[in-house]
């Protein structure tokens, strides 16, 4: 991301713009919340999540992989399994935002 990002005080650019809505609209997904949910605990592995979310593993994984891809989470591979978490602190730190943004918001809603 370019120093655009950085600055609260400076609009964003449109190629951070982009990639911004980019993420947002991978993160608007009920599954893909749940699991961040998850990693927001521990790493897990696809069979892991699957028992936990009650989601089978081809879902699971086409999910992760888009997760993936934009550096939300990270995979790192342990022999046959690849243990999932979370990218980094600025991801958890995003989601621990919006649950709290959530649990402010009026009942009605």
């Amino acid at each position: 991301m370019t120093d655009s990002v950085e600055s609260a005080s400076a609009p964003l650019s449109a190629g951070d713009a982009e990639r911004l809505a980019e993420i947002m609209r991978a993160l608007a997904s009920p599954v893909r919340l749940r699991i961040l949910s998850v990693l927001r605990i521990r790493p897990s592995t696809v069979t892991d999540l699957g028992m936990q979310l009650g989601t089978g593993q081809t879902t699971l994984s086409n999910h992760l992989r888009l997760l993936r891809n934009l550096s939300v989470v990270r995979g790192d591979r342990d022999g046959r399994h690849v243990h999932y978490a979370l990218f980094d602190d600025h991801v958890a730190d995003l989601f621990d935002e919006a649950m709290g943004h959530l649990r402010h918001l009026p009942s009605n809603h």
